[in-house]
Parts: C-alpha cells; sequence; structure tokens
C-alpha cells in the first residue's frame, strides 16, 4: 500500500511552514485501507476506510450549517455506542444530493456490513455481525454533484481486502493525503499521554484548506486513540477542547456543508476507569487532545487555499471571552487586513477598522496594538516612536503576530488565520475544472 504522490504532484505543495510530520506508528484495534475509486480526473486516492475490529466508542462534532450534507444526515440518524468502520471520500460533498445521496449511503452502509462481517469471519476467534448502522461517513468536495455511487460501491472489496492491521508513518500519511481536496499537504499529529499509570496514544489526521470558519466543528479532522474511554467522556472532552482548537481558525470566512470533527477509542488500554472529565487521572489525556486538535487546526490555516502568510491574533483583556473572540475573527476574517497582509502592507488601520466594527466595547484612552513585540498604538494613539520601515520589514515575515489589548477586562482568545493572495482566487475559480 506505498502512498499516491500524485496527490502530492498534483497540488503544487509549496513551501510554508508546518511541513514536519510526527512519526505516527501503530494503534491496536485500528485498521487503515485507502484507494482510488477514481472520483478524480487523474489517478490519485480518495476512499479511505478505518476499521475497528472489535468496535470503537466515539464522539462528533458537525457543522452549524442549516444545509448540511447528507452523511451528516446519515451519521446523526445512527443512535449505536459502537462504530466498526469510518469511510471517507473526497471529491464529491454529497451535499443537495437528496433522496439519491442519502440512499446511496444506506445502500453503502449495507455493503460495507456485510463485507466486513465476512471479514470478521475469515480473521476473528469470535467474529462479530457488524450492522450498516454501526458504520459512518465522512465526504468532501464539490457541493450539489450526484454521489458517485457505483464508483465507490465497486471499490468497496477492494478496499477491505486492503486493510493493514498494523500501521506506520507510512499508511497514516497515504491516509492524510487521501481525504485531500484542495490541500497542498497532508495534516497529521499525534500525542502521547498516561491516564493514570496507563500510556495511550492520540492520533489524529484533517483536511481543510478553503471554506474554513468555525462553527463547533471546522473542516474534516479525525482523532483517534487506545484509550478505554466511554462515549460521554469522549464527546465532553471534544466538546472542550474544540473552542480554542477548531474553533479558533479560519481561513475564508466560510462554513461547509460537511464540517465533522470525530474521536474514536479502540479501548485497548487496559486504563482505570473515567467517570469525569475533571478528574486528575484525565488531565493529561485533556492537555493532550487539545495539543493534537490544535496542531491540526494550525496545519489547516498555514495551507489555507493561496496562503503565503501565517497569522495568529490574540486579544486580550476583554471583559468576557466572547467579546475578546469576536474581535479576533473581525480582524481574521476581514478582506482588507488578509490583503494587506498578503502584500506586506503595514496598513494598521485596516486593524483599526475590523476591531471598531466587531461590536464590544474598547477602552480608548488604554487601547494597545502591536505587530510582533512592534508597538503601533499606544495607550489609543498612534506609539511616539512608530517606525513606518521597522513595521513594513517586520511585514514580509511569514509569520504574522497581530496583538491587541482592549483593557475592559481579563478574558483573552487567540484566533488563527491566512492571508487572501491572488492564488486564493486562482484556486476557487478552476475548483470544479
Amino acid at each position: 500500500m506505498g502512498i499516491n504522490l500524485t496527490n502530492f504532484l498534483s497540488s503544487q505543495s509549496k513551501n510554508t511552514k508546518m511541513i514536519d510530520f510526527q512519526d505516527l506508528d501503530h494503534i491496536d484495534g485500528l485498521s487503515i485501507s485507502v484507494l482510488s475509486a477514481n472520483l478524480y480526473k487523474n489517478d490519485r486516492d480518495d476512499l479511505s476506510m478505518f476499521y475497528f475490529r472489535d468496535g470503537a466508542n466515539h464522539a462528533s462534532l458537525y457543522t452549524q450549517s442549516k444545509i448540511v450534507s447528507e452523511n451528516i444526515k446519515w451519521n446523526l440518524n445512527q443512535k449505536t455506542k459502537k462504530v466498526f468502520s469510518l469511510i471517507v471520500n473526497t471529491r464529491n460533498a454529497n451535499a443537495f444530493t437528496g433522496k439519491q445521496g442519502y440512499e446511496s449511503l444506506k445502500k453503502l452502509a449495507d455493503l460495507v456490513s456485510k463485507n466486513l462481517t465476512e471479514k470478521q469471519k475469515q480473521d476473528e476467534e469470535i467474529p462479530k455481525k457488524i450492522n450498516p448502522k454501526e458504520i459512518l461517513f465522512g465526504c468532501t468536495g464539490t457541493i450539489g454533484e450526484e454521489f458517485p455511487f457505483e464508483k465507490i460501491s465497486h471499490q468497496i472489496p477492494n478496499l477491505i481486502n486492503k486493510i493493514r492491521y498494523t500501521q506506520n508513518k507510512f499508511i497514516w500519511m497515504k491516509a492524510a493525503l487521501g481525504i485531500m481536496t484542495t490541500d497542498t499537504k497532508p495534516k497529521i499529529a499525534m500525542e502521547e499521554c498516561k491516564i493514570g499509570s496507563e500510556k495511550v496514544k492520540i492520533y489524529g489526521i484533517a483536511k481543510g484548506s478553503g471554506m474554513i470558519h468555525p462553527n463547533m466543528a471546522t473542516t474534516l479532522a479525525y482523532i483517534f486513540t487506545d484509550a478505554s474511554l466511554s462515549n460521554d467522556i469522549l464527546s465532553k472532552l471534544l466538546k472542550k477542547n474544540i473552542f480554542n482548537t477548531f474553533n479558533a481558525i479560519s481561513c475564508d470566512g466560510d462554513t461547509s456543508t460537511n464540517d465533522m470533527v470525530s474521536i474514536f477509542a479502540t479501548n485497548k488500554i487496559n486504563n482505570s476507569q473515567v467517570k469525569n472529565i475533571n478528574e486528575n487521572k484525565i488531565k493529561n489525556f485533556d492537555r493532550a487532545l487539545n495539543n493534537v486538535l490544535l496542531n491540526l487546526a494550525k496545519r489547516v490555516v498555514s495551507d489555507g487555499e493561496g496562503a503565503s502568510k501565517f497569522i495568529t491574533i490574540n486579544v486580550s483583556k476583554c471583559k468576557n471571552e466572547i467579546d475578546a473572540k469576536k474581535i479576533a475573527f473581525s480582524i481574521a476574517n476581514s478582506p482588507l487586513v488578509k490583503t494587506a497582509i498578503a502584500g506586506e502592507d503595514p496598513n494598521w488601520g485596516r486593524i483599526i477598522m475590523a476591531i471598531g466594527k466587531a461590536g464590544p466595547k474598547i477602552n480608548l484612552k488604554k487601547f494597545c496594538i502591536k505587530l510582533g513585540n512592534l508597538k503601533i498604538v499606544q495607550e489609543g494613539k498612534l506609539y511616539q516612536n512608530y517606525s513606518e520601515e521597522v513595521v513594513t520589514k517586520y511585514m514580509k515575515k511569514e509569520n504574522i503576530e497581530i496583538k491587541v489589548e482592549v483593557y475592559t477586562g481579563t478574558k483573552d482568545f487567540t484566533a488563527y488565520t491566512m492571508d487572501l493572495t491572488k492564488k486564493y482566487i486562482d484556486i476557487n475559480a478552476d475548483y470544479r475544472s
């Protein structure tokens, strides 16, 4: 199961940050299979299976868009404690496909469950009967095109035949490549920690480059752990840690119909039972999960369509976290701010504009803005030693940090975004061609 280099070569990957990849290896209870169902014009991986041979506990967060894809409708309708497989296809979002899209997933779930039940009989001492409701789906790609049921269903037996019970870095890379659309590079992350005295793994992959703006969940992200954790604990941990990770990023201010962040626990590590997320024994896992989610979220922003700059926006000393978030995203989603940064223009007036329109009150007598460690505005007016030349030099950096101090309280929020370049227009103008 070699890596399909077409995924790299056809994406014209750019030399930007976040190109280092950690050494993900094996998670017991998980198997991965990736192949091409010829959903694209070029020969690249576009269909992935994550198979849990003993089932996995799970939790997901989905888009809050009022128009959602058929796979999200399917997933929400399956009320099952454990799942046995996640199937992810690219190129087609299965959104605005109506009955055809949903019925296709129903038939695919039936086909997958029957084939996996047969595999259970072949490989397991005590085989399990897998039900269609124990299959989840992830879809990403173009909205409104007929779901390619025939192409995908034709490849299900082959996909299952290619299952590998042991993973390594290259298989994880193949899986991350296989779920990409306009991404230029795969996104993988990992952490290891302890629950009590037992060592556990947390691995994750994600895709996302455009149509990225947080609303409970953003893009596609799948987290896997060998820990023994209930659905309730997984759900609470995911909701807690989504706020300052995937709900802290924006590429273009658009929320997808298909946004999905999921976590799966294979229960292979016999760690002590966790009944409450506030228990001391889960704190290390809590922090490690946040690290994985934030790592993946930053990789999504770093790979934003046409991006040349990675931008961190920290808004502090606000009345509450909600106000800080409003201001941060007003800056992050401003086309004028993002194009100025793309042009390496220190037009700080655009940052002022974005802050002012956000809504929350500002203490103008103390209000401060910095670019990196360079003071721009201090105590509500232009810093007396402000140097356009020095700030222009700073704007040529690949990593730009905007710091805003509001002085209405003690709360803060950090958002992550990218600049808006001509390449963004080129990518989206040609998206379907």
